[in-house]
């Protein structure tokens, strides 16, 4: 049984990869019309066995290659024989997945620095008197 070794912890077999082939247009001549060479590999995230924080990144990552009822969509169709391009569009799995397996890291809360805070503070100071010389004496609250 053949399987796509994605990290040394995450292993894929191959019944959980669906492909189709059909015609492509561009490069390949005459041979364009007769042979089925582009490929259309269907994964199915949701009944995937990832573990439910990769199929978690995995979704966002995929973005519009994701379809309503989550199998994720990859269409190769640059090279012109179909051993090229199902070997690129299984490259481009592997690679979303080993994406889609690294934990991102967790962000350490920083506070700004002293010279951060007086820039900001400057910064609105230099504001609020710019807007100050806009109103002339109309708002300036004195009656007379």
């Amino acid at each position: 049984m053949p399987v796509l070794r994605i990290t040394d912890a995450v292993i894929l077999d191959d019944r959980d990869i669906e492909e189709r082939f059909v015609r492509a247009s561009g490069p390949g001549g005459q041979n364009v019309n007769k042979v089925a060479t582009a490929v259309e590999l269907r994964f199915d995230v949701a009944a995937s066995s990832l573990p439910p924080d990769v199929k978690e990144r995995l979704t966002k990552l995929a973005g519009s290659h994701l379809t309503g009822d989550g199998v994720l969509l990859i269409d190769s169709r640059e090279h012109r024989t179909q051993a090229q391009n199902r070997e690129a569009a299984r490259k481009r799995l592997i690679a979303l997945l080993q994406h889609a397996v690294r934990r991102p890291k967790k962000r350490q809360p920083t506070k700004p620095g002293a010279a951060a805070r007086e820039r900001r503070l400057a910064s609105k100071k230099r504001r609020g008197a710019v807007k100050e010389l806009r109103g002339g004496r109309r708002g300036s609250g004195e009656e007379e």
